[in-house]
């Protein structure tokens, strides 16, 4: 496995766990998130932070499961199936990854209508 690679699924093992700190220690200060081909939605590991952590109390057992992986090395793109909660909403996600001095420094997301 790559560095990056090895980057992407810490971020996600995080995410599943809700664990906010693991979570962040993967993003630059300065990260991104936002909508593929769209606006940036936050900006900053306080604005990252709040949407986290908003979304971990509203669902405290959502989970996203890897569907497939292509590792480009400054660019990571997973396929992600999403379930809120156990028979729950699920969804499928494209996460593309734009990394930076071994940082997670941007993410663009695509979103599939609910399943």
């Amino acid at each position: 496995m790559t560095a990056s690679f090895d980057l992407i699924q810490r971020q996600l093992d995080a995410y599943n766990a809700q664990d906010i700190n693991a979570f962040l220690a993967c993003y630059a200060d300065d990260a991104e998130l936002a909508t593929l081909n769209g606006g940036v939605n936050q900006k900053g590991l306080d604005a990252i932070r709040k949407r986290h952590e908003d979304l971990f109390a509203q669902f405290p057992q959502n989970r996203a499961k890897l569907v497939n992986r292509i590792d480009l090395g400054t660019t990571v793109i997973d396929h992600e199936a999403v379930e809120r909660s156990p028979g729950g909403e699920t969804f499928d996600v494209a996460a593309v990854y734009t990394l930076r001095d071994g940082k997670i420094a941007r993410v663009d997301f695509a979103r599939a209508g609910a399943v």
